[in-house]
């Protein structure tokens, strides 16, 4: 509910329009409501009434919780770095390994080898479709290789 209310905020930046004539915050603007609006309906259903046969919520897994929280943290500041901390971009390949490994921990019993094979995969996969298919454009190697 707070990203699909924090998306359509942004939105508003930008000219909406409206259905007819639509502006460039048009579309960010209903697709932020709707996440909003979805995020509203999971949370009636997983919080609402004691349906027979159904258990009662757990607690929390806050293991998972924080690796995967923290995986996606590390991928954006490797990703493009942080100017102001004087931390370079790392590039997509090393933040998705980083992401793969930290992710993985959430795992009780997690194994090194599938995850280094698991992260391979991704970072092959990744530069496949984002730099040389799509042709976007972010580094994909760290600063201090490339220059």
């Amino acid at each position: 509910m707070v990203c699909g209310v924090a998306f359509a905020w942004g939105a508003t930046n930008y000219t909406v329009g409206n259905a007819a004539r639509m502006g460039p915050g048009y579309f960010p603007l209903m697709l932020g409501a709707l996440m909003a609006l979805v995020g509203v309906v999971v949370t009636f259903n997983a919080l609402g009434g004691d349906a027979p046969g159904e258990d009662k919520i757990g607690a929390w897994a806050w293991r998972p919780l924080f690796y995967v929280i923290a995986a996606n943290f590390v991928f954006g500041v490797l990703l493009a770095g942080v100017r102001s901390l004087d931390v370079p971009a790392f590039g997509l390949i090393v933040a998705i390994y980083a992401l793969t490994f930290i992710a993985s921990m959430a795992q009780a019993g997690w194994k090194f080898v599938p995850t280094f094979m698991l992260a391979t995969a991704l970072a092959i996969g990744s530069y496949l479709v984002f730099v040389l298919a799509l042709a976007l454009q972010f580094p994909v190697w760290p600063e201090f290789i490339t220059g």
